[in-house]
């Protein structure tokens, strides 16, 4: 989304909307008169990321947070539809002219930080390291201690940031680890190679855009498809032949009311890395 959305930079903000819809209304803070007087005029500097969010920072030094959430989208062209717009930032003098926030169920939130306040709330106690910056023996020493199942731990974003259910359950299997494994049985090698596999899947899945599975809810920044999911090794593939070993089917099991993929054999509790 990131990436997706820079043809943004250098824009400046000619109009803020909170356009009217029926649907679940998502959290804005503050209200949307408030974002206007502290935004329109202003030129987005840059767009960074921090975890599972988007971050558009003006020449101001405001932060505008965007949380995506299960079904948000960040969009610079139509949205899949209308009566789901939540956010319109009008743009001029670049590239776009619109800046979008899509949420077809309303779990997303947008969210205006001052460079004080933003450095307050995302500080280290709220949001851990980023994923694709954490180095190995630094992952180890956050959860080597922890009772919890390594496939849930990864999804604790103040354990480390940027990891979300699929590729979680797509990572372990790269790293030959059973998700249900308490971290704190975990040795050392298979850390490295968790480290490792977190590493290359989310590089390969950015590379892909991302995953638009059967409910088409992904949609990256031109609302096209991702794809990613052509490159699934476990995730979404219940009862298919495991594509690594090809001598047994993929597993669906629930964690933490998430649903887990993993193959019995390459994923076995007792193997360890080679």
């Amino acid at each position: 989304m990131r990436r997706g959305i820079l043809p943004v930079v250098g824009c400046r903000v000619e109009a803020v909307e909170r356009p009217r819809n029926r649907r679940k209304p998502i959290l804005i803070r503050p209200r949307i008169d408030a974002i206007r007087r502290r935004v329109v005029g202003q030129t987005i500097d840059r767009v960074d990321r921090l975890g599972k969010r988007v971050v558009v920072i003006f020449d101001s030094e405001d932060r505008l947070v965007i949380e995506p959430r299960m079904t948000g989208l960040v969009l610079i062209t139509d949205p899949p539809t209308a009566e789901h717009l939540r956010l319109r930032l009008g743009l001029s003098g670049g590239l776009v002219g619109e800046l979008l926030f899509w949420d077809r169920r309303g779990l997303g939130t947008v969210r205006l930080f001052s460079a004080d306040e933003f450095s307050e709330v995302f500080n280290d106690r709220y949001i851990g390291p980023d994923a694709l910056q954490i180095d190995a023996d630094t992952l180890r020493e956050r959860l080597k201690t922890s009772r919890r199942e390594i496939k849930t731990a990864l999804l604790d974003q103040k354990a480390v940031a940027g990891v979300g259910n699929l590729y979680a359950a797509e990572l372990l299997h790269v790293a030959g680890v059973h998700p249900r494994v308490a971290c704190c049985r975990l040795t050392r090698k298979q850390w490295m190679a968790i480290h490792s596999a977190m590493q290359a899947v989310l590089v390969e899945a950015i590379r892909y855009e991302g995953s638009t599975l059967n409910d088409g809810a992904y949609r990256n920044a031109l609302n096209k498809t991702g794809s990613y999911q052509n490159h699934h090794r476990v995730y979404s593939r219940a009862d298919q032949l495991c594509p690594t070993c090809q001598q047994a089917n993929i597993v669906r099991i629930v964690q933490a009311q998430r649903s887990t993929f993993f193959c019995p054999r390459c994923q076995a509790r007792s193997r360890k890395p080679s």
